[in-house]
């Protein structure tokens, strides 16, 4: 029974794969797969980020997604003090269906922030991302309808052209996205962005002549922070929409942080919030908490799921891990960039 599941499931979810890409709760902890133009965009020397999520996993491993990325700003001694240059490397690997199908990709990425005002309060960037993908799929894990016997045994043969092999198919793609990033006093911040994910729309295939082209990913985001008071504790709001091949995603939320040391140079902070996400029909609920120290903030969510597939999920929609650490120099105070 468990090796039906797994057979229906990868067949249900092979389609929704090619349907849209990998999305993260966190999504604002995922710089460079939310928008090229976030590269470089932080204060510090570099940043190093990470993240995992296990989606639905009352359903044997069906989606589990890990990223690592780093990206830096470069050439601040060459151009204005009001600009940031910042480059990036990313890496994700994305298996579904317990492994049957498998994508691995690394992608470099840069972008250009200009300064708009004297005190460079605002900028405008752009970003540009080129990314080369592999994909696996895995036949020999695979079996059809046609196989099952009367005794609910795979005995029977099959036509189908992926029985019993295992297939790889590899293509290149590209990226770009927009970002406004401001602030009214070098506390606050909020900024609006947009991104646009497969350009060259890529075909990729698994049967012969039968070719699928990946389907342009839109996302627009945005986000802000609000200190309160003596600045010890600041609201934090984002929000995300995404659109790729009529599959619609929207997420809004926000937290409260909460200072624990008063040291500007190794700030420690407590993050407590909630997100929800719809994608065509109400989807999860997302607790989130974090702790910022000592550079690194680790970042755990939880999906409660509230759709339909709640009676087989058991409402767990999945666990999401991030972790982002950013070296800072001594002293260093720059303009408030996106956090979340």
């Amino acid at each position: 029974m468990r090796k039906l599941s797994l057979t229906i499931l990868a067949s249900l979810l092979l389609f929704i794969t090619h349907a849209q890409d990998p999305n993260f709760s966190q999504f604002f902890v995922s710089p460079l797969t939310l928008n090229p133009a976030l590269t470089g965009k932080f204060n510090g020397e570099f940043r190093l980020a990470g993240n995992y999520r296990d989606q639905w996993p009352a359903i044997t491993k069906a989606f589990v997604t890990s990223t690592a990325s780093l990206d830096m700003p470069i050439l601040r001694n060459s151009i204005s003090e009001l600009d940031t240059w910042g480059v990036g490397v990313l890496a994700m690997t994305d298996k579904t269906a317990n492994g049957i199908w498998s994508s691995n990709l690394i992608s470099v990425t840069t972008a250009y922030h200009k300064g708009l005002d004297e005190d460079g309060l605002h900028q405008l960037g752009i970003g540009f991302q080129a990314t080369y993908n592999t994909q696996r799929l895995d036949g020999t894990k695979l079996n059809f309808e046609e196989e099952l016997d009367q005794n609910g045994q795979w005995n029977f043969p099959t036509d189908e052209p992926v029985n019993d092999r295992v297939l790889n198919v590899n293509f290149f793609d590209f990226s770009t996205g927009i970002l406004y990033n401001g602030s009214t006093d070098g506390y606050n911040n909020f900024y609006i962005g947009a991104s646009a994910y497969h350009l060259n729309k890529p075909k990729t295939t698994f049967a012969g002549d039968a070719f699928y082209t990946l389907p342009v990913r839109y996302t627009v985001h945005a986000g802000g922070i609000i200190p309160l008071g003596d600045a010890t504790r600041n609201i934090y709001l984002s929000s995300l929409f995404s659109t790729q091949n009529n599959a619609n995603n929207i997420v809004l939320g926000g937290a409260v942080g909460f200072a624990l040391n008063d040291d500007p140079d190794n700030p420690s902070n407590f993050y407590s919030g909630i997100w929800t996400r719809f994608n065509n029909v109400s989807d999860a609920i997302i607790p989130y908490v974090g702790l910022e120290f000592n550079g690194f903030r680790l970042g755990v969510s939880y999906d409660v799921n509230i759709s339909a597939l709640k009676p087989a999920s058991q409402s767990r929609g999945g666990i999401e891990v991030s972790l982002i650490y950013i070296n800072r120099k001594s002293g260093f105070k720059g303009i408030r960039c996106p956090v979340f």
